[in-house]
């Protein structure tokens, strides 16, 4: 399945580019299905895919029932725990969604667009309506952390554990964490990781859409940074509501000559390895199915490829005069990201046993470290011509010996 991911900086019209894409997916003879958390006119407003053409669906995520839905059953499962600490029980009614439920909306929609069960419906094209431009990015990013954050908190192992659990409990006199917690875990884990494998798919790229100006050429600037340390591409950067390019009208002309000076600035940074689409104002918010068209956004190309596989690499260094290597022995390796746009001032690395924890601005991502470089300490890290390099020095302790 070929997945669209749609976003952008915030009011650049991302939820009508997600639309007018999926409409020439479909088109172009696909069967497509869109998933948005907004309203799109003349579109369904379903929960459950519903059809607007011959070959488009539409879903519309409603955070608000999925939490109610998610709190509902986590005290049924923990019913147990509540009776014996005398808690009440929530109803449905007044359950008000927490910050962060949209956010565990769409990655559910998305589970059940990968591995669930809207994805045995054939669907050729998956659209996503993903939230603004820094969001998305985190949000992208987030099944990876979870799925972090549940492996530290309950480990695997301590699952070996729950065959005592009723020995301990008959001991201590009350009942011991129950089994459903660890059931529930490995259940999240499995949505999260199918998430995270619809992300890392090679057929999966992310479409951007922002209107030309000061303010969204300086956050696509800083999302290029994102999107290298994260691995995703972008296949397209649509430039949404660009005005004609002549006009008698000073104030016009002015503005529109501002956004051709954006235009120029994407079409040097971007292209080739992403085209930039001028779709143009119409003059009015679109509002059917014609006007969609009317954009003339491109359908996705079945044959441009996704995710970059591995965006690291590994050289070995020259030793220096300070770092003779024995033989059998590299003297430094050096670990190398690509980070276009970003500044050293923006950097932080922390080696941590077997991880690396980096962060680039406003972003932050934590790594295993390769099996090569594991037995390694960190000597060392610079960022030269948009490529931070983490130099590697093998510890004579762990690194084999060459008899």
């Amino acid at each position: 399945m070929r997945t669209v991911l749609v976003t952008g900086p915030g009011g650049a019209g991302r939820t009508t580019l997600a639309a007018a894409t999926a409409l020439a997916a479909a088109a172009s003879g696909r069967r497509t299905l869109l998933v948005s958390a907004e309203p799109i006119p003349g579109f369904p407003s379903g929960p459950e895919p519903t059809a607007v053409t011959d070959r488009l669906d539409h879903a519309r995520i409603d955070s608000g029932a999925h939490f109610r839905a998610e709190l509902t059953e986590l005290q049924q499962r923990a019913s147990s725990v509540l009776d014996l600490v005398g808690a009440g029980r929530l109803d449905g009614e007044e359950l008000t969604e927490l910050p962060g439920a949209p956010q565990l909306a769409l990655l559910h929609t998305l589970h059940r667009a990968a591995a669930g069960d809207w994805s045995t419906a054939g669907y050729d094209t998956l659209v996503v309506d993903l939230p603004p431009l820094g969001q998305a990015l985190a949000l992208l990013a987030l099944p990876e952390q979870l799925r972090r954050y549940l492996r530290r908190l309950l480990p695997a192992e301590r699952q070996a554990a729950r065959a005592l659990r009723p020995v301990l409990a008959q001991l201590a006199g009350v009942p011991m964490p129950a089994q459903w917690l660890y059931e529930a875990a490995a259940r999240k884990d499995e949505e999260l990781a199918a998430v995270q494998a619809l992300v890392e798919d090679g057929s999966t790229t992310l479409r951007l859409a922002a209107e030309p100006g000061p303010a969204a050429e300086d956050a696509l600037r800083t999302a290029r940074t994102g999107l290298a340390l994260y691995g995703l591409r972008a296949d397209l950067l649509v430039a949404n509501r660009v005005l004609p390019r002549h006009s008698s009208d000073p104030w016009f002309a002015d503005l529109a000559a501002q956004q051709e000076k954006c235009l120029g600035h994407w079409h040097e940074e971007w292209a080739p390895n992403v085209p930039v689409h001028e779709a143009a104002h119409l003059g009015r918010d679109p509002r059917t199915a014609d006007d969609l068209a009317a954009l003339a956004v491109p359908a996705p190309d079945e044959r441009e490829p996704g995710r970059v596989e591995d965006p690291w690499w590994i050289e070995e260094e020259e030793p220096g005069d300070e770092e003779p290597g024995e033989e059998g022995r590299p003297a430094v390796l050096a670990w190398c990201l690509p980070l276009p746009g970003a500044t050293k001032e923006d950097l932080r690395l922390v080696r941590r046993g077997e991880e690396l924890l980096l962060t680039v601005g406003p972003f932050h991502r934590i790594v295993r470290v390769a099996s090569a470089l594991r037995r390694c300490t960190v000597s060392g890290a610079a960022l030269t011509d948009g490529v931070l390099r983490v130099r590697f020095t093998p510890d004579p302790a762990l690194w084999p010996r060459t008899p």
